[in-house]
């Protein structure tokens, strides 16, 4: 398998603990292909772990420590040079949560961490970084201000609430997400602005990821760095309409662009198009190598 490229030096060690005479063609057959992230979810659901105890703790900031070992959670740690706390966040269920955060313990253990997301269930992961002494002191004022709502003071509800409202902010001021939308507003029909109805519109039906789809009919999906992308560009007269609007990626819009106008020429409106101009920090390779020629002949 690792020959055939279906299973990596990565993925071999994350089975390689769990494979026994009886269980090991059936777990490497499921694992065939997939990645990391994959793998470590199929072996959270079939060897589940306990749930991680909620905590919030004080961590030193020493170059040398004592690394506490896979079964203490480690949590949200310091930021180097200033007062923080460390804590391990789960989604773990309510029930099992840990008390509302308390004070450092004398517990030694090495500066900062890497962030970690680790599947340990079915649908449940192990959450750990590090934040510095002003994030602990908002996670403390968001505990009491949620008094009434989680007495408990439970890490994973608290952050899920936060992360929520996060979320539904974001998605507000960048695709005009909202479930009283005002009613449209006249524009021009030359206007190059996107409106809050299109944008609206093509968040939901593009499900807020990129919508590119490949030759073999692979959709891309990415979520992050999302753009409006005209699938007629407004050089070449494409209106911000919902249907001449998509979702894209930054890497897809710009290689759209490209096939579109041909490698390098990213113009972005009809008269730049006419004038041999591109988008202004994208300028052509072929342009920079023509400006640097230009100087390289009128000398110093």
């Amino acid at each position: 398998m690792l020959l055939a490229r279906t299973l990596s030096p990565t993925t071999a060690r994350l089975l390689a603990r769990r494979l026994t005479p009886d269980n090991h063609q059936e777990l490497l057959s499921a694992a065939s292909g997939l990645g990391k992230e994959d793998v470590e979810k199929q072996l959270a659901a079939r060897f589940p772990e306990p749930e991680v105890k909620a905590s919030v703790r004080k961590v030193a900031t020493m170059a040398m420590a004592t690394v506490p070992p896979m079964g203490v959670s480690p949590a949200i740690g310091a930021a180097s040079g200033v007062d923080a706390a460390s804590a391990t966040l789960s989604s773990a269920a309510p029930e099992v949560a840990g008390p509302i955060a308390g004070e450092a313990t004398s517990c030694s253990i090495a500066a900062p961490v890497r962030s970690t997301v680790r599947p340990i269930a079915a649908e449940r992961y192990e959450v750990r970084f590090t934040a510095t002494g002003e994030t602990r002191e908002k996670l403390r004022l968001a505990q009491d201000l949620l008094g009434h709502a989680v007495p408990s003071g439970d890490l994973a509800q608290v952050f899920d609430r936060a992360l929520t409202a996060l979320i539904d902010e974001l998605v507000r001021r960048k695709f005009a997400a909202t479930p009283h939308p005002r009613g449209r507003r006249g524009q021009a029909k030359d206007s190059d602005y996107v409106s809050a109805d299109v944008r609206r519109t093509v968040y939901v039906r593009d499900g807020g990821r990129c919508a590119f789809v490949s030759v073999d009919g692979h959709r891309c999906g990415e979520r992050r760095f999302i753009e409006f992308h005209h699938v007629i560009p407004r050089a070449a007269g494409g209106k911000a309409t919902i249907e001449n609007i998509q979702l894209r990626c930054r890497a897809h819009n710009g290689h759209e662009v490209d096939l579109f106008f041909g490698p390098g020429q990213r113009r972005v409106r009809g008269d730049a198009a006419a004038e041999g101009g591109t988008r202004p920090g994208t300028s052509s390779r072929s342009r920079v190598h023509e400006l640097i020629a230009a100087a390289i002949r009128s000398g110093p």
